[in-house]
């Protein structure tokens, strides 16, 4: 008896044990699709006032941040800690821009249940609140693609504009170019499509029925003037390292359904959102929050949208607990995905 009630024992705590989560319980548009749909749950309630995301805090020392958030979420028993450093020199390096790790934790016992990898969940994260706000926005027949960017949060976006639309044709530009051959050539291994390496930014996006832009500009500076956008195109604005950096003009937003996560998270770290309103082009009123569309409160009506993220910690507990119900209570070995 003594010797079944050890090896129960042993058992039951390797069950409690957390699972590690990385690249590969992260990988497979099933998994994708599942995290997009976690976030438009925690996207309503957030919009209906039954969870919040506190700010996250940022540690600046130089060019580089260390950043910590956490968020609960009742409906699912779940909360999360995550901690990233974000460092824009490290590409020049051959390393990843972000580190980090995110700690899932069940709500009733505090139980520390999974251990993700905070790099890999914040690319998936990121690109499936843009798929998100694609799905909401963009026109159902949408079928081209501008990327500016063609780093690691680049390649999410693509993978989750092309699980929501049907994507038939890229174009891609980034300041290396090199890196947009690189990211082309993924691309159309990986996905399938035809894509195009640009030679500047407003060739890329000219027409484009999506543009995303992913970049790690700290500039005041458009990398995507308005003029250059077709009308009733969707736009999903995700780049920038500090709350003034802007990706794209401003002047866009004074004729567009401007979609943010949260307008007081948008108001704080959005520099697109941040320049129009100082400028007078955009009121606080115009701003439209990500639970909104959901719930059906809101919606365009065939203008040009865009959707402008900064990211909130939320996000990052939805998508864990989406992954985490995939993997199930011990993680078995795995492939890739998918």
């Amino acid at each position: 008896m003594s010797g079944d009630w050890g090896s129960n024992t042993e058992r039951h705590s390797r069950a409690r044990e957390p699972v590690a989560i990385g690249a590969g319980e992260m990988a497979g548009q099933d998994r994708l699709l599942m995290v997009i749909d976690a976030l438009a749950e925690a996207f309503a309630d957030l919009s209906a006032g039954a969870i919040r995301s506190p700010s996250r805090t940022v540690v600046e020392h130089g060019r580089n941040q260390l950043l910590a958030g956490t968020a609960v979420w009742p409906r699912r028993g779940v909360g999360s800690v995550k901690i990233t450093t974000l460092t824009p020199e490290n590409p020049e390096r051959g390393l990843p821009l972000i580190h980090g790790v995110v700690v899932l934790t069940e709500l009733a016992t505090g139980r520390i249940t999974a251990l993700l990898d905070g790099a890999e969940l914040t690319a998936l994260r990121t690109g499936a609140v843009a798929g998100l706000a694609t799905r909401l926005c963009a026109p159902a027949g949408a079928d081209d693609l501008a990327v500016i960017g063609a780093g690691v949060q680049a390649r999410a976006l693509v993978r989750a504009v092309c699980a929501v639309r049907p994507i038939r044709s890229v174009r891609v530009f980034s300041r290396g170019r090199a890196r947009a051959e690189a990211f082309a050539a993924w691309a159309g291994e990986a996905l399938g499509h035809r894509v195009s390496v640009c030679d500047t930014a407003r060739s890329a996006v000219a027409g484009a029925a999506i543009v995303c832009t992913a970049t790690s500009t700290g500039g005041r500076t458009p990398l995507v003037e308005a003029g250059w956008v077709a009308r009733g195109a969707h736009l999903n604005v995700i780049g920038g390292t500090h709350e003034d950096a802007i990706e794209v003009d401003p002047a866009l937003l004074a004729a567009a359904f401007v979609v943010v996560e949260e307008r007081a998270a948008a108001l704080e770290d959005a520099g697109e959102v941040r320049a129009a309103l100082a400028g007078g082009l955009v009121g606080t009123d115009d701003l439209h929050d990500l639970g909104t569309l959901v719930t059906g409160e809101a919606a365009p009506d065939g203008e040009t949208s865009v959707f402008r993220s900064v990211g909130l910690p939320i996000e990052d507990t939805a998508a864990a607990a989406a992954l985490h119900g995939i993997a199930g209570p011990v993680s078995p070995p795995r492939g890739g995905g998918p």
